[in-house]
């Protein structure tokens, strides 16, 4: 081959790479789009759900369903429904002082309950269940709690009557204490489970990991209430606290500002 011919395929060889590289390196920087990608839905029901048993105890937009603690109606002030959210406002952290408590219309014995919460700084509040509005009203109304707090800037953490941790978050209210708690954080939404089996064997979740379980009525309960606040006679009075055979599911005005949605329960059998 002569030299001429040599340097000329040289030199197309070289442009060709050159081009080849141009066109490709676009291609390694670009980013794909997601065309599976969907946006949840809130305050709503999977087809499978609903077959499932699960039914909406908030449907986004009312208050249907829900009425004051010891009230025939809804809380004139205090609490709002906006952008999807059933929210509890502030008040200076007076317990039950503004709008009060709600509860459900329906009682329950055996089930599931799950609830998206999201507190703000310092809060205070709680999901409630058991609970019979058969005692004289002194604050919140009485029954099992889920405890919802900023376990680090509420007082509340550190206190207990017997057993320590046990008003932390995830938390049977002063009775035991939550453990391998994974908490998303202020301002960001996180789902309390609480499931109540027929033999009443019951379970705390949050966030998809359970925090604590225990059996309501038997002795290692009833021995957790006598070392609680809840062995006070006013608890006691309409019945052994903590066991009533149905009751109101409650979500709590602490006073502090906490938001709620996605709030569903499925009955067990």
């Amino acid at each position: 081959m002569r030299k001429t011919q040599f340097f000329s395929l040289a030199i197309c060889s070289v442009l060709l790479c050159s081009c080849g590289n141009k066109s490709a390196k676009p291609a390694e920087t670009e980013t794909a789009v997601d065309s599976t990608a969907t946006v949840e839905a809130v305050n709503q029901l999977t087809d499978q759900e609903k077959a499932d048993g699960w039914v909406l105890l908030f449907d986004g937009t009312t208050t249907n369903g829900w009425r004051g603690a010891h009230k025939d109606s809804f809380p004139s002030h205090g609490w709002k429904v906006e952008d999807g959210q059933l929210i509890v406002l502030s008040s200076q952290g007076k317990e039950s002082a503004n709008g009060g408590d709600i509860v459900t219309d329906g009682e329950y014995s055996a089930f599931e309950l799950s609830v998206d919460f999201k507190i703000t700084e310092g809060a205070n509040s709680g999901v409630k269940y058991f609970v019979t509005e058969k005692e004289k009203q002194k604050g919140s109304a009485y029954g099992l709690e889920y405890q919802i707090l900023d376990d680090a800037r509420h007082p509340d953490a550190k206190l207990y009557t017997t057993f320590p941790g046990s008003r932390t978050l995830g938390s049977l209210y002063d009775l035991k204490k939550s453990e391998n708690v994974k908490f998303n954080g202020i301002g960001e939404w996180n789902t309390a489970v609480i499931k109540v089996f027929p033999n009443n064997h019951v379970e705390h979740w949050l966030n998809g990991v359970k925090v604590l379980e225990y059996e309501r009525g038997s002795k290692e309960f009833r021995d957790l209430v006598k070392g609680s606040k809840y062995a006070a006679k006013e608890y006691n009075e309409t019945g052994l606290f903590g066991e009533a055979p149905t009751g109101h599911i409650l979500l709590q005005d602490h006073g502090n500002e906490a938001a709620f949605r996605n709030i569903k329960i499925k009955e067990l059998k």
